[in-house]
């Protein structure tokens, strides 16, 4: 996905943000504003959101220090949902249909982002998600909720990968993942994190803290963006990303970093700001902020990535 102008508020934003979180001063927050504001001029708008993201954080770290102003937020995050993994689970098993309310729930988890929201109360959201997911799930729209597709493919499936978003919400995907080797014992699945710190991401230590390696192979992209930008990518996850019979992207930071690849996709998140529901609404999909997403696109698996 390109970068659209009204992206550029939200780019200080985070610049500003990040530099609060790493502790830094009314002086040195002025000259990562500052910083920023000079640069943003001279990217393209055909660079995707994440790797102008990845360039403010490193403004960030240079000026204002911080290796991983989130650390707290992510680990507030991954207790508060590890507290209500019981009543998801409850709610998945009082389902008729099993998987179709763990790919709800999987979708609600994405509303935990620090990133994409700039400010949070993981404890109002966490409610949200336990009371609220049931009533947009059933305004879904049809060509944004590929649903059909979705259990298809994971039927043929034999290797999956599934590319985390937010700490947090790995508990979320965690109850999709198991819910999957429940119905399909003999899948793979490659659950595939960030390396190193970024924003709100999840990481290995996310993973294992949430209980994902039970269920699935980790692996990091190797990527330091806010998104799996593939020109960024390891080889090994590359290699995984080309040869996976099922790809399942979640979050807006990965469909922003893959939507415009070649082979067919699964994008599961909410849309949480303008630009991704206008960009999804491009795409012949209407769209609007606060709908969830399980949406195919629909390229060649075999294709390189």
């Amino acid at each position: 996905m390109k970068t659209y102008l009204d992206c550029y508020p939200c780019f200080l934003t985070q610049a500003l943000k990040s530099a609060k979180l790493a502790g830094a001063n009314k002086e040195v927050q002025k000259r990562v504003i500052d910083r920023v504001a000079r640069i943003l001029p001279n990217i393209p708008l055909r660079s995707s959101p994440p790797e102008t993201s990845l360039i403010i954080r490193n403004i960030v770290r240079k000026l204002a220090g911080g290796h991983d102003p989130y650390k707290g937020i992510k680990q507030k995050s991954n207790e508060l949902a590890l507290s209500i993994y019981d009543l998801l689970k409850k709610k998945v098993a009082r389902s008729s249909d099993r998987l179709l309310a763990a790919v709800e729930l999987a979708i609600a988890g994405n509303i935990i982002d620090y990133g994409a929201k700039h400010s949070l109360d993981i404890n109002d959201e966490i409610v949200k998600i336990l009371k609220d997911e049931r009533k947009s799930i059933k305004n879904e729209n049809k060509a944004i909720f590929n649903y059909a597709d979705f259990k298809k493919e994971l039927k043929k499936a034999k290797t999956i990968l599934y590319i985390a978003d937010n700490a947090g919400e790995t508990v979320f995907d965690r109850i999709l993942i198991e819910e999957i080797k429940l119905q399909y014992k003999n899948k793979e699945i490659i659950y595939a994190v960030k390396e190193k710190p970024v924003i709100n991401d999840a990481t290995i230590e996310d993973a294992v803290a949430c209980g994902i390696e039970k269920y699935a192979n980790i692996i990091t992209s190797g990527a330091e963006t806010a998104g799996a930008v593939l020109k960024f990518c390891s080889r090994r996850f590359l290699d995984v990303f080309k040869n996976s019979d099922m790809v399942i992207s979640k979050g807006q930071g990965n469909f922003e970093a893959l939507s415009g690849s070649k082979r067919r996709v699964f994008f599961l998140l909410m849309a949480k700001c303008p630009v991704v529901a206008e960009h999804i609404s491009s795409l012949g999909a209407g769209c609007k902020v606060g709908d969830i997403i399980l949406y195919h696109r629909r390229g060649n698996a075999q294709d390189k990535p």
